[in-house]
């Protein structure tokens, strides 16, 4: 049976901590649970999502938070790809392994 594994990508608008105005960022959520600032790997959701379609992830899909207009943005693209399965484990041999010789004298 196939597995999956889900990730988020979550792309934030918000005022900067300087006086820039506005900024973009951008935050992996993993499978693993892991969290990470990916915003330095690109600075569009296409580029994100592009990157992230090269490890395999497909998008199922996108949400906004409407709760939040005019000050901050927030986007969610939300992605999934096949669990990795580790190969089955290998037969042993039954029956004693090589034959033995018999000798006689």
């Amino acid at each position: 049976m196939l597995k999956w594994e889900y990730a988020l990508l979550v792309r934030r608008r918000q005022a900067a901590t300087t006086d820039i105005g506005w900024e973009i960022v951008f935050v992996w959520y993993g499978p693993d649970g892991s969290m990470v600032d990916v915003t330095p790997y690109g600075d569009t959701s296409l580029a994100h999502l592009n990157r992230a379609g090269d490890q395999g992830w497909e998008l199922v899909a996108m949400s906004e938070d409407p709760s939040m207009p005019g000050s901050s943005e927030l986007h969610r693209y939300h992605l999934k790809r096949p669990k990795a399965t580790a190969p089955p484990p290998r037969q042993r041999m039954r029956g004693g392994g090589r034959p033995r010789r018999t000798i006689t004298g």
